[in-house]
């Protein structure tokens, strides 16, 4: 062959596939549920001790690569095809928080997600958490917040104050039997810690929480029920508003229900006879 000869290659789709999603492989088995999916969204269900994004330990195993995956696997998503893109969530949970993390399965859904969780009201986000205590009223929930990064905690102060940035928390509860009480947390700002610090604030510790909770009581929850991580659970996402090419999601609804392990618990806390 000399330069400017033509080669001309026959390769079967397989194969041009296998080239596609080259060193993309899959990562571990799929952890994650769906609650739902269509060709612009994933609203997955993420169990509790999955990261939503690699840290500095692990970086391999996360809800993303799976997610990316099985993305893959389907034929949704081709990394050689698509270079400048990766199916991606918006927003996180925690490590040991489970449920709903939405993820745009195409650049255009996945901005408009974006500019969606950005825009105060377009999207609402609830969770549900077992907390220490017996509530009987709503709570209103504001406060300024800063984070202690040494320590990987934040600290609270009055709203009226300029210190730190404001965090607004909505608690209504469900059902309490004795000295706890499954509620609803409604998210109206999204910062770091906010739930489990906000309620422990408020006199009302999430059950398990090992950095703002009660230390007897997440004891006894890991003695009896084997629980060694919050109770809090990213349960339901109502879309007010949808942007652009996601402006047919006006209206919808998400939900995940409690992991069996959870839901255990609070059967067994907080039984459907003692509901408000």
């Amino acid at each position: 062959m000399k330069t400017g000869d033509r080669l001309d290659l026959h390769l079967s789709e397989e194969r041009i596939e296998e080239f596609l999603n080259a060193g993309r492989k899959a990562t571990g088995k799929k952890q994650f549920g769906i609650a739902y999916e269509d060709e612009w969204i994933l609203a997955a269900e993420k169990p509790m001790g999955l990261l939503t994004h690699g840290d500095r330990i692990e970086k391999k195993n996360t809800l993303a690569n799976q997610v990316i995956a099985y993305l893959i696997h389907k034929g949704d998503y081709r990394p050689g095809a698509q270079p400048t893109f990766t199916p991606s969530p918006v927003g996180r949970l925690d490590r040991n928080t489970s449920g709903l993390v939405l993820f745009g399965k195409k650049m255009k859904s996945l901005r408009d997600l974006n500019t969606m969780f950005r825009h105060r009201g377009d999207v609402d986000k609830y969770y549900l958490t077992l907390v220490c205590g017996k509530m009987l009223e709503p709570l209103a929930l504001e406060s300024r917040m800063v984070k202690d990064p040494e320590r990987n905690r934040v600290h609270l102060y009055p709203a009226e104050e300029e210190t730190g940035r404001l965090m607004v928390t909505r608690v209504r509860p469900l059902q309490s039997s004795g000295d706890f009480t499954l509620v609803q947390v409604q998210l109206v700002t999204g910062r770091t810690h906010q739930i489990r610090a906000h309620l422990a604030e408020a006199g009302y510790p999430i059950v398990g929480d090992s950095k703002y909770g009660d230390p007897a009581t997440n004891l006894e929850m890991e003695k009896q029920f084997g629980l060694t991580s919050q109770f809090l659970h990213a349960w339901r996402m109502v879309v007010n508003k949808g942007t652009e090419s996601l402006e047919y999601m006006t209206g919808m609804t998400f939900e995940s229900g409690l992991p069996e392990r959870l839901r255990r618990i609070s059967d067994t806390l907080t039984p459907a006879e003692s509901r408000n």
